[in-house]
């Protein structure tokens, strides 16, 4: 009977040291031991290239996934699905380009230059 008095509490202090508690959105998260990887930010604004740079690590998008590396030549690992951005969005440069170039004729046109 001593023995079983005493296996209940080492039993439960065994099993709650094998609980995982799950972390919320913009903790790291831990991917073997000793590194983490920082979540995205919830938006993510790219540029015509699809890598993300933040923390010491490129973040590559494509086909909706995200991988992580901790070099553009990798070796890419999938990024949890909690740390994904909730948007993504592409930044095209030509198109700026051309609206600001459109907007300059348009301001050196003046109001009766533009007939």
């Amino acid at each position: 009977m001593k023995k079983t008095l005493l296996a209940a509490p080492l039993v439960a202090l065994l099993l709650s040291a094998c609980m995982v508690a799950p972390t919320g959105r913009g903790h790291d998260v831990g991917v073997g031991i000793g590194i983490t990887v920082p979540a995205l930010p919830l938006v993510v604004e790219l540029d015509t290239e699809p890598y993300y740079s933040q923390g010491g690590y490129i973040y590559y998008y494509d086909n909706n996934r995200w991988r992580y590396g901790q070099s553009r030549s990798g070796p890419w690992v999938d990024l949890p699905r909690s740390h994904y951005p909730r948007e993504t969005r592409y930044r095209d440069r030509s198109d700026r380009r051309d609206r600001d170039r459109d907007r300059d004729r348009d301001r050196d046109r003046g109001p009766d230059r533009g007939r």
